[in-house]
């Protein structure tokens, strides 16, 4: 079975000796529901409303494709959440939907309002993980993947 960071793939502009390396993109979570335990925003953006694409912390870039790719994946394979990256079992997702510009075109919403990305929503099992949520501690999500650099032509 394929591990999710086996899935994701990236490019950017400067490779270091063909290394691999941990893929981290930060999003913050823009709803929840305190009662339900419920928690909802971006996974991964690949591209701003105007059509650019977006480069992370680590001078990294997911295009559409690769990013809709390893959501499917997840979906199909996954669907686990964890905490910070070291433990699994906290959460487990309930909602995802890739939004592309094809995508966006189909669903009539107009040009210019959301951007190119991966929407997730999770219900967090874990009473103390989602103490955090609620306390400001854990304010976004985070994906992790291992992938190889590819140089940007």
């Amino acid at each position: 079975m394929k591990k999710f960071s086996d899935l994701i793939g990236k490019s950017a502009r400067n490779c270091q000796n063909g290394q691999e390396d941990i893929i981290k993109g930060r999003f913050k979570v823009m709803k929840s529901d305190d009662e339900k335990r419920l928690a909802f925003g971006w996974a991964s953006v690949s591209m701003r409303v105007g059509g650019e694409l977006i480069e992370d912390w680590q001078g990294d870039i997911v295009e559409p494709e690769e990013l809709e790719r390893a959501a499917y994946e997840y979906v199909l394979l996954y669907r686990e959440g964890g905490e910070m990256h070291k433990r699994g079992g906290a959460a487990v997702l309930i909602e995802s939907a890739v939004f592309t510009e094809e995508k966006i075109q189909a669903m009539g919403i107009p040009e210019g309002v959301l951007p190119v990305g991966w929407w997730i929503g999770f219900k967090v099992l874990d009473k103390e993980v989602w103490e955090k949520v609620k306390n400001g501690t854990y304010q976004m999500f985070s994906i992790e993947g291992e992938a190889e650099r590819v140089e940007e032509t």
